[in-house]
């Protein structure tokens, strides 16, 4: 009895490891997906994209079943793909800024021109400023641009400019990434606390699985299902003995035949 008692409890410990482990490089390979497809981004086309996100799902779906809970892997599964597009879409909108930081250059420039987008409906109709130096040159890349008019011409700005010319120059305040790099963690970490969760559960259902294997496994599934320390067998015998308590003319019992013994 000790010795099986041991065992169980070791192979208890094995099977913690086990999902821990494959957890952590699950975890792992979801980041490592999402900044890959971060990278992808002005690489293949669309379609293409579509295709690897698929199969990034459909690979999921697997690892997470070897978790241990089989029922709802493929939603969790398709949760992470969702959170992680989420992220790689947030975290390319910062893209612009974080390249203006690191190595973009501060000038004093002035509003020479001003035009808005034209009219499309309700949509909200942005800003395009062309500014130039305070010698005269212009500031390189496209029109800075903002959401509303907020400024005019003849207004003295201070911005940072791409020396490639590629980015549109942008306040310092405009340059600030920290939103977006918050908004594309938060569904990292959901995707993350997705599989953590899925580990909870594949490792419960182990745990429920071999309860049920050990001797008197039922009894104590059934118990901690229903929150009573009485077994269903226990319930009806009691059952059987408050009715006939109550009953004075017909009886019930409950006792089971052991021996048949034939009619002579």
């Amino acid at each position: 009895m000790i010795s099986a008692r041991q065992d169980g409890e070791e192979a208890r410990r094995r099977r913690a490891r086990h999902p821990a482990l494959l957890a952590a490089g699950i975890g792992c390979y979801v980041l490592v997906v999402i900044a890959a497809m971060f990278l992808l981004v002005d690489g293949p086309g669309p379609f293409a994209r579509i295709a690897l996100w698929i199969l990034h799902g459909l690979l999921l779906v697997v690892l997470i079943r070897r978790l241990g809970a089989r029922e709802s892997s493929t939603y969790a599964a398709l949760f992470v793909v969702i959170t992680s597009v989420m992220s790689v879409y947030v975290f390319d909108l910062a893209r612009d800024d974080l390249t203006l930081q690191h190595r973009g250059e501060r000038v004093t420039a002035t509003v020479v021109k001003e035009r808005l987008d034209p009219a499309q409906g309700r949509k909200a109709r942005h800003s395009h400023y062309e500014l130039r130096r305070e010698d005269g040159s212009r500031v390189p890349g496209p029109d800075m641009e903002t959401t509303s008019d907020l400024y005019d011409v003849g207004q003295v700005l201070t911005v940072i400019e791409d020396p490639e010319g590629t980015l549109r120059p942008r306040t310092p305040g405009q340059v600030d990434a920290t939103g977006e790099l918050f908004g594309a963690g938060a569904p990292a970490l959901a995707a993350l606390g997705a599989v953590g969760w899925m580990t909870w559960r594949g490792s419960d259902a182990a745990g429920r699985r071999d309860e049920r294997k050990r001797p008197g496994g039922m009894s104590r599934v059934y118990q901690r299902a229903t929150g009573t320390a009485t077994t269903r067998e226990e319930q009806e015998e009691r059952g059987l003995r408050a009715e006939a308590l109550g009953n004075r003319g017909s009886w019930r019992f409950g006792e089971k035949v052991v021996e048949e013994v034939p009619h002579v």
